[in-house]
């Protein structure tokens, strides 16, 4: 194991970030955004916010096609955790795409040092693997899973977590009326634990899992036919909001789903690959899913995901078809073999564990020093920022995020807008310096969005 060097990530904080040009965006992305919405449609809500066009990446900065330079506090969208265009993880896409760009599903020895090398780094018997090139398709391989290892066919996923974008993998998700007139049968829905906001408390106050687990068992009873095949959550909600659990859920949870034959599929697709300082999110509470699937920083921006079993459940993944045209062609084994060697070689697991006690200090005092902070947290570099109206009554502020979010880019910081909630994840790579700036700028943001709304 590696120690990380901040000198290989340094950015001239006299230069980064830099706006040149006297509105932002720029004419130049004004223009070439007009050129593509003229056929692209569907675009997400950070691109409608902010519509730059970036032209290049290197470590954590970004550069866009006018010019202007900008820290990176998103990695590209929780993907390329390593930073961009990381020279080892390029050179090895490059190597591999002169060598062989795709053999199907036939062994290649690149794909089988990617799959000895996962299986080293995952915890406990996670020994069943197959490879594809986007979360919502290990998603849905894993939902097969799922019900061929138990027989049975229903599932029960968490309010506002994220799986992917078709049908079953939406089913696992919250529903809105673009989402067809409901959600696949036998899907089901209930609430996870929030610590800012709890459904049950303790007589203290505090979140009483335990009530959680009490309601669980309940609603399986009475609201499913009892054929639940697995309990499909994200550890920690990206899309929601960054929302953490309390330290025993998941212990609790997997004893809870032990005792009733139901399988724990964690979707791990953000969470995984060093984004919260483990390789598996999971392992900050002791706990080996049955079921987890990975992505996003599993090749560090290149389109590799994988869906990885525990032993006893291998052989459900040849009862499936499980195979995909993508899934584990050469050059991204390559990238995804690349990246962990990086997390390896560079010590970057310790590093975003570092990073995160940096965030816990910047933060501290938010919610006392700004009246629209209703909460802040941080596993790792995955952050979230709560903005509300009022702090007794905790309404969510949705104007508030998106003025911030837009305040913050105008002064050179580039990340994820996510209503109220303000959505943190920068390269685990970044130096300390550059994440104090980056903090700096979110900070003189709320200053500048709170005074604007009166407060």
């Amino acid at each position: 194991m590696g120690a990380y060097d901040p000198s290989r990530y340094a950015l001239d904080l006299t230069a980064y970030p830099h706006i040149k040009t006297e509105t932002l965006p720029g004419p130049e992305s004004v223009a070439l955004h007009a050129r593509a919405t003229r056929y692209i449609r569907g675009l997400s809500g950070q691109v409608r916010l902010f519509p730059v066009a970036f032209e290049s990446g290197q470590g954590c900065s970004l550069t866009d096609v006018d010019g202007n330079r900008y820290i990176d506090f998103s990695s590209g969208i929780y993907v390329t955790t390593l930073g961009h265009c990381h020279p080892k993880v390029s050179e090895a896409v490059a190597r591999h795409a002169r060598q062989l760009m795709n053999a199907h599903d036939f062994t290649t020895r690149v794909k089988v040092e990617l799959v000895e090398k996962l299986i080293s780094v995952l915890p406990g018997d996670l020994t069943g693997v197959q490879l594809y090139d986007s979360g919502t398709t290990a998603v849905e391989a894993g939902l097969r899973t799922c019900r061929a290892a138990t027989g049975k066919s229903e599932f029960i996923s968490c309010f506002m977590d994220f799986h992917g974008k078709t049908g079953h993998a939406v089913s696992l998700a919250r529903m809105n009326k673009l989402s067809g007139t409901g959600r696949a049968q036998g899907f089901y829905m209930v609430p996870r634990p929030d610590t800012y906001r709890p459904w049950w408390t303790r007589a203290d106050g505090t979140l009483d899992t335990e009530r959680y687990l009490e309601f669980y068992d309940a609603f399986i009873k009475e609201s499913t036919t009892g054929q639940i095949a697995a309990f499909v959550l994200e550890p920690i909600q990206g899309w929601g909001g960054s929302v953490m659990p309390p330290d025993d859920f998941f212990p609790k949870l997997k004893a809870f789903l032990d005792e009733r034959g139901i399988l724990l599929f964690a979707d791990e697709v953000l969470t995984g690959m060093g984004r919260t300082g483990a390789y598996l999110c999971m392992e900050h509470w002791g706990v080996v899913p049955d079921v987890v699937t990975l992505g996003k920083g599993l090749g560090n921006g290149f389109p590799v995901t994988a869906m990885v079993v525990r032993a006893p459940f291998a052989d459900a993944v040849d009862a499936i078809s499980a195979s995909t045209s993508y899934g584990g062609n050469p050059m991204a084994s390559a990238a995804a073999l690349a990246s962990i060697e990086v997390i390896e070689e560079e010590g970057l697991l310790a590093h975003a564990r570092e990073l995160e006690t940096l965030f816990q200090r910047r933060m501290a005092d938010w919610t006392t020093k700004y009246a629209i902070v209703g909460d802040t947290r941080v596993k790792g570099c995955l952050m979230g920022v709560e903005l509300v109206k009022d702090k007794r009554t905790k309404a969510p502020f949705d104007e508030a995020g998106k003025l911030v979010y837009q305040a913050a880019f105008r002064r050179g910081l580039a990340w994820i807008p996510a209503g109220h909630i303000l959505r943190m994840s920068p390269p685990i790579v970044m130096p300390e310096d550059v994440a104090e700036r980056a903090m700096d700028i979110i900070e003189e943001a709320i200053v500048e969005v709170q005074a604007q709304l009166g407060y």
